[in-house]
């Protein structure tokens, strides 16, 4: 069973139109979806409208949320912006085999890359990946 931490900005992104392909996520088997309260409340904080707010409660309730930033250390050869570091801990505390996300300025380095268990990837790459 693949456990797949969510980054801010796929709550985002999913929550953001009704439409949005990255709402297929919820609908695979096998499949723990993960996520922590920073990301969450990134995500909240980033939407416009009260509907799409409301799309992302919804869709948290299909989801594991980590109420704390656990003490993870990050390895040493990875950089990240203060505001990421949480995301990768999380993830990585969680037990999670992937995260995904769609920041390629910060995380798009490490795409590809397994960084504490955790494959480091972009929704679509996953979703190809499942085939």
């Amino acid at each position: 069973m693949d456990r797949i931490f969510l980054d801010a900005n796929v709550l985002f992104s999913a929550a953001y139109r009704e439409d949005s392909g990255l709402v297929h996520l919820w609908d695979l088997e096998s499949v723990e979806l993960v996520t922590s309260s920073y990301a969450v409340e990134e995500a909240r904080r980033n939407l416009d409208t009260a509907s799409q707010r409301e799309r992302l409660v919804k869709l948290l309730e299909g989801v594991r949320v980590i109420p704390v930033e656990p003490l993870v250390e990050v390895p040493p050869d990875i950089t990240l912006p203060e505001k990421d570091v949480p995301i990768l801990r999380s993830a990585m505390a969680s037990g999670c085999t992937h995260l995904l996300t769609g920041d390629v300025k910060h995380f798009g380095p490490y795409f590809g890359r397994v960084i504490g268990g955790v494959l480091v990837s972009r929704a679509a790459a996953y979703f190809k990946a499942r085939e």
